[in-house]
């Protein structure tokens, strides 16, 4: 395989990426990072490296068109960002330290936990029966349009939710996936929006912390340009098509797939990693 077809073969891996990426909130890394080290053989920490690229395209190419369209919930998505951002400083600097099969073997625990995660039924409507006194006192919550006008919706659990994301970004910085699965769990789960705010506020969030780590990553030579570049110009407009199509999705299909592509990628990289491949 010549130059030219490695990164055309890349580049098509990487508009999926973006694609699947934006329709589900998880984040194109989550594709990227075991298509690289499984298919083509790259090693971790350098598609690690190219997927914090991908991931900050993914956050811009799908976050512009969600705030346009009034989803992406902008001052909750800064709040939870101090704790995502710390996370991901940290997480890059304990990449860094540990062996390449005990971060294959981790991201294959996360691609099996986010398969299970996008199989979990999604909260639709805004659950507004209480009121949480820091989402009041920080002016988080929002709402939502629909073909009916907008929706108001509480923020619950901020603690909680904030704890969370801190967790996300260790694991994005260790991984270089965006955590998108973990940012959704926290909004969607602990604090109790709506899954198409949880979803675009996660693509908005990403971004900013895949850049925090990758600052890491690229002063320690991990990120290739020869690499990066064609993993960048297919997860671009792979997450702009994704972002035009979530809005009127029915996306339950997607993710049945998403998450039998999940659970092959997991089991390889564990195969991979057990015969020493």
């Amino acid at each position: 395989m010549n130059i030219l077809e490695f990164s055309l073969l890349v580049w098509v891996g990487a508009f999926t990426a973006g694609l699947i990426g934006a329709l589900t909130g998880l984040g194109g890394g989550v594709v990227i990072v075991p298509l690289l080290t499984s298919v083509f053989g790259v090693d971790i920490r350098y598609a690690v490296g190219a997927s914090l690229v991908s991931v900050i395209a993914t956050s811009l190419g799908a976050a512009s068109t969600y705030i346009k369209q009034g989803y992406t919930n902008l001052r909750l998505g800064m709040f939870l960002e101090v704790a995502t951002t710390i996370g991901a400083i940290i997480g890059a600097i304990i990449a860094t330290k540990v062996s390449v099969k005990a971060l294959t073997i981790f991201l294959a625990i996360i691609l099996l936990y986010s398969a299970y995660l996008s199989q979990q039924p999604k909260r639709q409507e805004p659950e507004n029966e209480t009121e949480d006194g820091f989402a009041n006192y920080l002016e988080l919550n929002g709402a939502y349009p629909t073909p009916d006008g907008f929706i108001p919706y509480q923020v619950h659990a901020v603690p909680g939710g904030f704890a969370v994301m801190f967790v996300s970004g260790i694991i994005s910085g260790l991984l270089g996936i965006g955590s998108g699965a973990f940012k959704v769990l926290a909004m969607d789960n602990v604090m109790r929006i709506p899954f198409k705010v949880s979803t675009t506020t996660s693509n908005f969030m990403i971004g900013v912390t895949a850049a925090a780590s990758a600052g890491v990553y690229l002063a320690r030579g991990y990120i290739d340009p020869g690499l990066s570049m064609p993993v960048m110009l297919g997860v671009l407009p792979g997450a702009f098509l994704g972002a035009r199509i979530l809005v009127g999705a029915k996306t339950q299909v997607l993710r049945i797939i998403f998450s039998f592509v999940l659970i092959a990628m997991a089991l390889k990289m564990v195969y991979n990693s057990l015969i020493g491949v």
